[in-house]
């Protein structure tokens, strides 16, 4: 990566808002962030830059279905894009879209420089289009007739449309490839466009279209929009401001250090968008990387297939940390990962809870039991295990550079859990719970806390490209929160002052109930990642219809469903579980308990007496090792929640018909 200059531009696709976004968005996003938080702690000056991709034919008819303009269907959806970005705590310094005027005015200024120049000419063209992609293919292209990206149906497609020239600049592109072997990586996806793309010959490139009006306008023949390679691409330097009056940010940061991609749009970023900067005269960007993708087990996530993972569900049950540190952890970046539930269940208690959280715990609690909660003095090689950790301790750094350099989060991950483990095996070495019944030994035994909140400081400062809330927990609880340990320091052991107070705290991690959390998550992907609304027009009286996107049921398949009035007769908080609520209901000839998420809407003492509305043949699960023998039903829009109550004198254990 950049070491000869001080500036760092990174960049995510832009993502295109028609549909929510799933954990495959964010796991591209959060390694850009991750590395974006990397080079700040080395000293970079960084730009990171995310956006949405938001004109084309499939916006415009996803629009019209709404009945609503394509502006305020897109402003629906990226207002949701921006939130999980929030809830992800993506540190972006700019976020385009292309409706913006200043990303307008450039296109138009490099179409039509690019038509004056001769690259981009007025034809004919007749193909296969695929509008959930978006991309136009060949008769050979196509797999059994459909999508080779997607697998969709295509439409044969015949129009008047302008050319870019591809085919004049594919020997230059194979000649900068040759002189630039870190341009791709992974390197197999640099032979795959050679043998798939490049040398079957490339084909002038179909670059707006006329069939539909959403887009950015041709200056000259305006009843034609720029199509989406060029509109779309060239974000990476109309967001610096280039071809504005001030291009200062494009001045200083490009070309781009990296563009990170998923692999499904490696093509248009190493073959047409270098087409087009050459074309422009411009430099290119020196990397891009084309990670792989996270499925399941029943393979690429859709809601069809019930297997959709939406990073909000995991993130407001697990915690930002558990998810950032599954996703960049599980599998090595670049190849495909498998998301199953068991395997992020086993992170969260294993790595998390066992290893790091377990570890933090028990240092704290011998300081403040052995030393009255401050911190003893750094003694070095008090004991024979002390080099060995030492070593571990700072040598990490190294590994976890080379590792990052090369955008290898799980490897950087798993060095930084090697020093976790030394360190826990070192107490079991050290053994302090006798060293504190030797007097003698009482120095020693000094050292050994000292040691071990010593390399815990050094794991901290290594976490924090990856975790947002975990490396704060450790310095607050080892006292040692605002002292501006930066990433140098973790090339050195024995920073950390002595006398420094430790404060005990709740587990960062809590370890969890496997097979509760397995069904809840199995569950919630079952539901799919639900598509998000867009502004809906006022309706006249009519008949009654299927909300967008719900599957109509029989009268057979409500049935399965046992409703009956329940009374609840007590409740009571889960102990270390702020939003969920045990609650006794009283059945009439029975009585259950359900753990019900509601606590962040009632307290416990609203709720005795109710009468609400209970499915009871559920099959019981376990929250939080709490036993739940069914489901309430209630009502939410926003953040605010109602429980569905029964008014009337109904006895407990009426079916609800």
């Amino acid at each position: 990566m950049s070491e000869t200059r001080n500036t760092f531009y990174i960049t995510t696709p832009i993502y295109y808002p028609s549909d929510k976004l799933h954990i495959g968005h964010a796991y591209c996003t959060v390694a850009a962030d991750v590395m974006a938080r990397y080079k700040r702690l080395r000293g970079y000056d960084v730009r990171f830059l995310t956006g949405t991709d938001e004109h084309g034919q499939k916006i415009e008819r996803k629009a019209k279905e709404k009945g609503v303009t394509p502006q305020a269907y897109v402003d629906h959806i990226v207002s949701g894009i921006k939130e999980l970005w929030s809830k992800l705590h993506i540190t972006h310094d700019d976020f385009i879209r292309t409706t913006e005027e200043r990303h307008k005015r450039s296109v138009e200024r490099i179409f039509q420089q690019l038509l004056d120049q001769g690259d981009i000419y007025l034809g004919t063209y007749e193909g296969w289009y695929c509008t959930p992609d978006e991309a136009f293919f060949t008769e050979r292209q196509l797999v059994d007739g459909k999508c080779p990206d997607c697998g969709r149906e295509v439409e044969l497609v015949k129009e008047e449309c302008y050319f870019f020239r591809m085919s004049k600049y594919a020997d230059r592109l194979v000649e900068y490839y040759e002189q630039h072997p870190g341009f791709i990586e992974p390197e197999s996806r640099k032979n795959e466009m050679i043998n798939n793309f490049i040398k079957p010959g490339l084909e002038d490139l179909a670059v707006s279209r006329t069939t539909f009006d959403w887009g950015v306008k041709v200056p000259s023949d305006p009843k034609h929009v720029v199509y989406v390679w060029i509109d779309a691409l060239s974000n990476y330097i109309t967001a610096l401001g280039y071809g504005s009056e001030n291009d200062e940010l494009y001045q200083k940061y490009w070309p781009a250090d990296v563009h990170l991609v998923g692999k499904e749009i490696v093509r248009f970023h190493v073959i047409y968008w270098p087409i087009m900067l050459m074309a422009l005269g411009l430099p290119l960007p020196k990397k891009v990387f084309g990670h792989g993708w996270f499925i399941t087990k029943e393979g690429k996530m859709s809601k069809s297939k019930g297997n959709v993972i939406d990073p909000v569900v995991l993130i407001d049950k697990y915690g930002i940390d558990a998810l950032r540190y599954f996703l960049l952890r599980e599998v090595p970046f670049g190849t495909d990962g498998t998301f199953t539930p068991e395997g992020f269940i086993e992170r969260i208690n294993f790595d998390l809870a066992n290893d790091l959280g377990n570890l933090l715990n028990r240092t704290v609690v011998m300081i403040d039991k052995y030393f009255g909660g401050a911190i003893p003095a750094y003694v070095p090689n008090a004991t024979e295990f002390d080099a060995t950790l030492v070593e571990t301790a700072t040598s990490t750094v190294r590994k976890v550079e080379e590792a990052m350099e090369d955008m290898q989060f799980s490897v950087a991950l798993t060095a930084i859990w090697q020093l976790i483990s030394r360190t826990n095996k070192y107490i079991d070495e050290t053994q302090p719970w006798s060293l504190v019944k030797d007097e003698g030994k009482r120095e020693q035994l000094g050292s050994v806390m000292y040691h071990l909140a010593e390399s815990l400081r050094i794991a901290s400062v290594l976490l924090r490209p990856f975790l947002v809330k975990t490396p704060d927990a450790i310095e607050a609880q080892l006292g040692f929160a605002g002292a501006g340990f930066g990433w140098d320091s973790a090339r050195e052991f024995g920073l950390l002052a002595s006398g420094t107070r430790v404060s005990k705290a709740e587990p960062m991690f809590p370890r969890l109930d496997p097979e509760a959390e397995i069904a809840y998550i199995l569950q919630s992907m079952s539901k799919g990642a639900a598509p998000a609304e867009a502004p809906q027009p006022e309706k006249s009286a009519a008949a009654p219809e299927a909300a967008e996107g719900v599957a109509l049921i029989g009268i057979e398949d409500f049935a399965k469903v046992e409703l009956r009035v329940a009374e609840i007769v007590a409740a009571e908080p889960v102990p270390k579980a702020d939003k969920l609520l045990k609650l006794q209901l009283d059945l009439g000839t029975e009585r259950r308990q359900v753990v019900s998420g509601i606590a962040m809407h009632y307290k416990p003492e609203q709720l005795v007496g109710k009468k609400i509305i209970c499915v009871t043949n559920l099959k019981p699960v376990k929250l939080r090792g709490e036993l739940s023998q069914g489901m309430i039903l209630a009502a939410s829009a926003g953040d605010k929640l109602t429980l569905a109550t029964v008014e009337g004198d109904i006895a407990n254990g009426a079916k609800v018909k």
